[in-house]
């Protein structure tokens, strides 16, 4: 499995592609797709899924016209759902225009298959109520969305935000898959399960 990057928006989000032989899902388009449908067409990849850990703005500014340009489904979580009444999920402060609103499907936590491969779905909560983690086995990886980042967590002061329930979240789901396993953020470096249980300094104790 191959996994691309793409820092998109204002806030220089990390967009994933995710592929797997000719299928691919997205993760977080969080500004202009132009950069992914390229390399969507390099590759000669179809895509299946676009993925939201969160509906916060800037992991979701790209979901209307990549959704429009490939047909793939939006799926995210309902209870982040409130969120596009809201400037978090809307955008339009900051300077930023208000995104158009684009049609989502809800995604319970459980087991399915992404792109051809198995993926766990995680609920974990913490950064905002309907935050999802979406774990590859084959791909030794782990989108993590704002939950957690290279020795860093996620905001928590932002209305929906529970510490207690991000590190619960962390605790959980996420320290619990194996050591090796990469960590890809919504912002920041990539880490992995191992480093950040030995030294994120929010975390202490896991």
């Amino acid at each position: 499995m191959d996994i691309a990057t793409f820092p998109l928006g204002a806030l220089q989000t990390n967009c994933y592609v995710l592929s797997n032989g000719r299928e691919a899902v997205v993760v977080d388009p969080g500004g202009d797709p132009a950069p992914l449908l390229q390399h969507l067409e390099a590759e000669g990849l179809s895509l299946t899924a676009i993925l939201n850990t969160h509906l916060h703005f800037d992991h979701t500014a790209g979901n209307k016209a990549l959704a429009e340009a490939t047909g793939a489904p939006i799926l995210a979580n309902d209870a982040d759902g409130y969120l596009l009444d809201t400037w978090l999920g809307r955008g339009g402060e900051m300077g930023l225009p208000p995104l158009d609103l684009y049609e989502w499907t809800n995604l319970e936590p459980g087991e399915t298959t992404f792109a051809g491969a198995p993926c766990t779905v995680f609920h974990t909560p913490g950064h905002s109520p309907g935050s999802l983690t979406f774990y590859f086995p084959d791909a030794g990886a782990a989108f993590v969305g704002d939950l957690i980042f290279y020795r860093s967590i996620g905001r928590t002061d932002f209305p929906g935000g529970d510490i207690e329930a991000l590190k619960r979240s962390v605790r959980e789901h996420v320290f619990t898959l194996p050591p090796e396993t990469r960590l890809l953020s919504g912002h920041g470096p990539e880490t992995t399960v191992a480093d950040e249980r030995n030294h994120n300094p929010f975390l202490g104790g896991f």
